[in-house]
């Protein structure tokens, strides 16, 4: 039989079948390869990207804790508010709507219109609205027929008081974070927790009526209690601007705490800022000085001096000592400020009530020594972080035993020839008014409702020591270079300071920090108050002593301390 032409053997037609099915199932193979790579393994991510693509995520603000002083009064809260924000590709009249956002709020069309002529599909227009304005705005959109623009519940913060105690407080930024004061540094207590609401979104990004939207709720922040008295705070405030500026000073600064718990009941240093309004703030203006900045403290660093030396047991009440018109401090003779060129019989009290540079020198080299000092200063935790609950605290300047050169203890015994944080002095005298313990100067006092515990961090001197020193210090404000520092019908131990200022060059002629620290009343304290102000030609005697006798006056007046004569 003859073979048709073309035709196929059975064989070969029979292994082009295979060769066809072969490349089906691999064909079929890699399909479902593919569908179980998309549905199983990138399902997740895919489904991501896909509701990424549909979706805008905005950001809901959780209300920030309130912040009370410790009479109850609000200091700093969470007000409603309203945010204004736009998908730039659905608003159909920029300019009408800037007009609008103009006409209520202020500022300039043109502004308002850049933000709604972005790229992208979101952008903030206008941002903590006040309810009022926000519903004004809404219904002018409304009337002039306006699409693509939103609104968005929001918060701010509001400040009952108003600038004062702005330094402390510190600063909101508009996303809803501290950042300076206390509102910085307890950020993580006081924020709470941001929310997020997810819209559904057509192509370019606009809303769609009706679409899904799914919302994680943000949580408020949590309340807290602070040691300021406002009327304290309000008065050290006002004090110290008009100190600055009537004794001539670069800047100055007051802290005013309860010395038997660390409480501080106010605190400031120039240049002052109001937190309502920071459009424009001096370099500086947000920190504390007290807790910033180093300075010599001057002769009020005496009153530790003094209780080195009785602690110690270098010295006695009793003694006295022959005190010339100079003494040699390494290379330098040491004077006093009242030219005194006479040798003159003095004890230590004597010493402090007139603060006499000579005097304290002499002890301290001839009768204190070296390792004594060194160990004293140590106890009084001088150059050691005081863990004060304030942002951009330092520990300055205190050179230690080893360190110490022929001139060391003499100029360190007056203040001199160290730099310290002034709250490090709060905290140091703070313990000879509270019977030698040491106590940590702090704002917070409760957190939710529950009070925070702050623990004594140390015993600097005994109780019969401290005892002694504000004896003296008696002394300074009765018939001292502190009588300006008295207050009318109270008993008050305190000490003066004029630390020399120095640069580059050594120490400035005319320029002080003059200062004065001090407590009441002397048998009981209740309230510690100190002043400084940096850069004056004036002696403290002058100048700190009668800002002090303001403040201590309103202090004993606000905590209930009747006056004992």
């Amino acid at each position: 039989m003859r073979r048709r032409a073309n035709s196929v053997p059975p064989r070969d037609f029979d292994q082009c079948i295979k060769i066809l099915g072969c490349i089906l199932l691999l064909v079929l193979s890699f399909v479902v390869g593919k569908l179980i790579y998309l549905q199983v393994v990138t399902a997740s991510s895919l489904s991501a990207e896909a509701q990424q693509s549909r979706s805008n995520a905005i950001v809901l603000q959780a209300k920030r804790g309130t912040i009370y002083d410790r009479n109850g009064n609000v200091l700093a809260m969470s007000k409603e508010c309203a945010t204004f924000y736009c998908n730039p590709e659905e608003v159909d009249d920029p300019n009408g709507a800037g007009d609008v956002f103009e006409e209520v709020l202020g500022g300039e069309s043109k502004n308002y219109v850049s933000r709604m002529r972005v790229q992208g599909t979101f952008s903030y227009i206008s941002r903590q609205v006040d309810s009022d304005d926000a519903d004004e705005i809404e219904q002018k959109l409304k009337e002039k027929g306006i699409k693509g623009i939103y609104r968005l519940k929001d918060s701010k913060r509001v400040y009952p008081y108003g600038a004062i105690g702005s330094q402390v407080l510190g600063i909101v930024g508009i996303d809803g974070d501290g950042l300076t004061g206390l509102e910085y540094y307890y950020n993580d207590i006081l924020k709470g927790k941001n929310g997020t609401m997810y819209l559904e979104t057509g192509q370019g990004g606009t809303p769609i009526a009706g679409g899904h939207s799914e919302v994680d709720e943000a949580r408020d922040g949590t309340d807290i209690v602070i040691s300021l008295d406002i009327d304290i705070q309000r008065v050290a405030e006002e004090t110290i601007v008009k100190g600055t500026e009537q004794y001539k000073a670069d800047s100055g600064s007051v802290m005013v705490t309860d010395p038997t718990t660390g409480e501080i009941l106010a605190a400031c240093s120039t240049p002052l800022f109001d937190v309502t309004d920071t459009s424009t703030i001096e370099e500086g203006a947000t920190s504390l000085k007290l807790v910033s900045s180093s300075y010599e403290p001057g002769s009020i660093f005496k009153v530790l001096t003094a209780a080195i030396g009785l602690e110690s047991g270098s010295v006695s009440p009793m003694d006295t000592f022959s005190v010339p018109g100079g003494v040699r401090v390494g290379d330098d003779i040491v004077r006093d400020d009242d030219g005194r060129t006479e040798t003159m019989t003095m004890d230590l009290r004597e010493i402090l009530r007139r603060s006499s540079n000579t005097g304290i020198a002499l002890v301290t080299q001839n009768e204190i020594g070296e390792t004594n000092f060194a160990n004293g200063v140590s106890a009084f935790q001088i150059g050691q972080a005081t863990g004060i609950d304030f942002p951009g605290e330092v520990q300055g300047m205190v050179k230690q035993l080893n360190q110490y050169d022929g001139a060391s203890i003499g100029a360190m015994s007056f203040g001199q020839s160290l730099a310290i944080p002034l709250v490090q002095m709060v905290k140091a005298v703070g313990s000879i008014a509270n019977d030698g313990t040491l106590v940590t100067p702090h704002f917070l006092v409760s957190k939710g409702g529950e009070e925070v515990t702050w623990d004594p961090v140390g015993t600097s001197v005994s109780k019969e020591t401290a005892d002694a020193v504000t004896d003296m210090m008696r002394t300074v404000v009765q018939s001292g270079t502190a009588t300006a520092a008295q207050v009318k019908g109270y008993d008050i131990a305190g000490k003066t300071g004029t630390g020399e200022q120095a640069d580059e060059n050594g120490y400035i002629e005319y320029k002080y920090v003059s200062s004065l620290i001090g407590f009441a009343p002397a048998d009981n304290p209740k309230v510690l108050v100190y002043v400084g102000l940096n850069g004056t030609p004036y002696l403290a005697s002058s100048s700190s002593a009668p800002l002090f006798s303001t403040i201590m006056s309103e202090a004993l007046s606000d905590m209930g301390v009747e006056p004992s004569s």
